[in-house]
């Protein structure tokens, strides 16, 4: 089979087309550097061309949608930023959150970034951005779910006026980096995407209608992913969700396997290595996974990655393991 672009693999296997060899990628944060445009996209654009990744994943600083409502954080040498000041400690605090613009603050700096990214990847590579749902924007300004879970209980309308807010301003920010070169965005459930925080019945009033707000807005693009994050999680229950792939922990307790999904869908599953135990163990572990992976999918429908960011601490060999295993 002829060699294929990056951005022709990338399509093959969102459509469930053959390729030349399934797509791979990765991403991890680079804390020093995420704190501004031209770090961020200097950070992204480096990855890309080390490792020769097919399509690029942007991995801004996590806390970022939180900022724009208020939250502050410190920043701290190779770890997380530490929240110093909650924008959510209970319903009292609803009130505050109301629709923003894109001009300024957090949100004009991530366009910025999506820029200098599509400027520096010049057509090469497809790249989607980051966006938390606004449950996770309400939990990790406040610094945990307990706050949310108050609000639920003690005053839901006013947490779904607040969601409805948060979500109209990440409509409109998910539309607009499609503007900027975007073919989409990786959508995350963060925390709130397993049972062990939510039940089905709360996420289907809480959660989904604003999801789905958000990803109609997108709802033109070519590469939008789910991503539903932790243990015990709640994919199954949103296989209806309309985006390209999905994207989670297949090897974690709990979850379904790449074999599960892959069967119960006709959209394209993106994973297959454990971004904790496999990516720090080292190339044989990362080959042995990928082929698993590739097996099972049939090579069909399949993107390889990791399946979360992975530690920036990651040995470039095994990141360099992970691009061959997609060949092999």
């Amino acid at each position: 089979m002829a060699e294929m672009s990056r951005s022709e693999r990338v399509a093959a296997a969102l459509r469930g087309d053959l390729v030349d060899r399934v797509p791979v990628s990765a991403w991890w944060h680079d804390f020093e550097r995420e704190w501004s445009p031209e770090g961020l996209a200097e950070a992204t654009l480096e990855g890309y061309r080390t490792y020769g990744w097919d399509f690029v994943k942007v991995n801004p600083r996590a806390t970022y949608y939180a900022e724009a409502w208020g939250a502050r954080y410190r920043p701290i040498p190779g770890r997380q930023p530490e929240l110093i000041e909650p924008h959510l400690r209970g319903p009292e605090d609803l009130a505050r959150f109301e629709p923003l613009s894109l001009d300024e603050g957090p949100f004009a700096e991530q366009l910025e970034a999506l820029t200098l990214i599509a400027r520096g990847l010049a057509g090469e590579a497809p790249f989607i951005q980051t966006v938390f749902s606004p449950l996770a924007v309400l939990s990790r300004g406040a610094g945990s779910t307990d706050a949310v879970r108050r609000c639920m209980a003690e005053d839901p309308a006013a947490l779904e006026r607040a969601l409805d807010a948060i979500a109209d301003t990440l409509a409109r920010y998910a539309a607009a980096c499609l503007d900027r070169g975007a073919s989409g965005i990786f959508y995350a459930t963060v925390e709130w995407g397993t049972r062990d925080t939510i039940t089905p019945e709360e996420f289907d009033r809480f959660a989904r209608p604003y999801d789905l707000r958000i990803l109609a807005a997108v709802g033109s693009a070519p590469f939008n992913v789910l991503h539903v994050c932790r243990e015990r999680n709640l994919l199954t229950h949103l296989l209806d969700y309309p985006v390209a792939a999905f994207h989670w922990a297949s090897r974690s307790p709990g979850n379904p396997t790449l074999a599960e999904v892959h069967q119960r869908t006709e959209r394209a599953v993106m994973g297959g290595v454990d971004h904790r135990r496999t990516m720090a163990a080292g190339p044989e572990a990362i080959a042995a996974e990928a082929a698993e992976a590739r097996a099972t999918t049939g090579a069909r429908r399949f993107l390889l990655a990791p399946e979360c960011a992975i530690p920036p601490t990651t040995p470039p060999a095994h990141l360099h393991a992970l691009r061959e295993a997609a060949a092999a």
